[in-house]
Formats: structure tokens, sequence, C-alpha cells
């Protein structure tokens, strides 16, 4: 038996239409889930990775939400309910960045990366937690950073969104353990997306310095380790942060 096999599962993550959540939605159809994702502008991409996630003979559908308004966070999660029947699997994938120093922050730009990436974590897994709790089976993952772990000087706002994403994984972890609900987090190092090809080649050769394995990392890196976390492989692990950076962080 393949206990990494998401046959008939169906999966919620946000921010798919690009980059890691790109990478997370088509290895997880590939495993065999149904996958809903939400995307915030191009309607017309969205309906065409929609049609390529079909064509792997699973259900998909994409739905055009803001996942840090709660009340958008609840409609959405009762949408996927009425149209896949179940939710197995949420994946808190929705990201942005602000960066700047801190003395030339400002107040909406840290508010903009609160709401983004923490808010909508909240907002989707108070959601979710419905479905899960009278199924009795669940598995929620964070997508955070390896910046919320060290910190990183001209993003206070994001390494502040990511750790606090950590910190919620954990509480999460332990109220819903004996509904049979797991919460996990994964953290990211330097991952090679559409995000990180606009950095100056000095830039990021800088980055892949501070890795052990001397290269970057890509989205299906970190792809298979949600796939891990969301099937029954990983039946035994909640609580914890997986960190998918090649050693950048130890």
């Amino acid at each position: 038996m393949n206990h990494m096999n998401l046959n008939g599962k169906t999966v919620l993550i946000t921010g798919a239409s690009r980059g890691i959540g790109k990478g997370i939605a088509t290895a997880l159809a590939a495993a065999g889930a149904n996958i809903a994702f939400t995307f915030v502008s191009s309607v017309e991409k969205a309906n065409e990775f929609q049609l390529q996630l079909s064509a792997s003979g699973i259900k998909a559908k994409g739905y055009q939400s803001n996942a840090a308004d709660f009340a958008e966070a609840e409609k959405l999660v009762d949408e996927v309910m009425k149209d896949f029947g179940s939710l197995d699997v949420l994946v808190n994938n929705a990201g942005i960045t602000r960066d700047t120093l801190l003395m030339r922050m400002t107040e909406q730009q840290w508010d903009e990366v609160l709401d983004t990436n923490l808010k909508s974590a909240f907002s989707l897994t108070k959601a979710a937690m419905r479905p899960m709790m009278k199924a009795k089976a669940g598995s929620i993952i964070n997508i955070t950073s390896v910046v919320g772990i060290t910190g990183n000087a001209g993003q206070a706002n994001y390494a502040a969104s990511k750790a606090g994403m950590i910190g919620f994984t954990k509480s999460v972890a332990k109220e819903l353990g004996s509904r049979n609900i797991r919460c996990n987090a994964i953290a990211p190092g330097f991952i090679e997306t559409e995000m990180t090809e606009a950095l100056a080649p000095e830039v990021r050769a800088e980055w892949v310095k501070g890795v052990a394995l001397k290269r970057g990392g890509s989205p299906a890196d970190v792809a298979n380790c949600v796939l891990f976390l969301a099937s029954d492989a990983s039946a035994y692990i909640t609580g914890q942060t997986i960190n998918v950076c090649g050693g950048m962080v130890m």
C-alpha cells in the first residue's frame, strides 16, 4: 500500500497560480488529489492551470479569493465543500513581500504583509477546521520561511509574519491533535521561482553561498515535503516545522 497516495482526497491550496503554490498543486494532483486553489488576479492564468491539473484525471477548480478576508475565507470553504464534498488537506501558501528597512517601512507595508501571510492562515484554518472536525481527520500545512527562523534585514514585516505562522502551527497542533487533525509548517529556503528570477545574478550567487548543498531549491522540493505531510506517511507528525533549505539553516 502506498502511503503517499492522495486518491480521492480534496486539497485546498491558497495562492497556487505561480511559484511554490503551483508546484504544490501539480505534485498533489499527480498523487491523485482533487485540487481546489485560490488566486488573486489573473483569471485567464487560473483557468489555464485548472485545465492543466484536470488533464491528470482529477477534479480541479480555481477560486478568486482574498484569503486574508475572514468572511471570504468562510465562503471559500463552504464553496469547496459544495463543489468537492470534502476537505482533507489545507495548504496555507499565499504570501507576499514588501521589503524595505524598518526605518523606511510604512504602516501599509506592514499591514499588507501581515494580512496576506499571517491573517490568511488564521482565517482559512478557522474555516477549514469545521469540516475537518466533523470528518475527524485532516492535515493543515503552513508554508512559512527560513526567514521566520533567522530574521533578515529589510524583511521585518515578512519575518514577523512567517515566525507568527510557526507559533500558530504549534498551537493549532496542540488544540486539534485529539480530533486527529495534524498541523505542520514547512520553511523553504532559497527556492528558484518567478520571485527570485527578478534578483540580480550576484545577489543570487551570494544566497547560494550560504546553502550547504550549494544550489537553490525548486518548487518541486517543497512540493514533495507537502505531499509527505498531506499523506498518511506522516500520520504521527504534528506541530513540526521542516526546513526545506538545502542546509541554509540548521
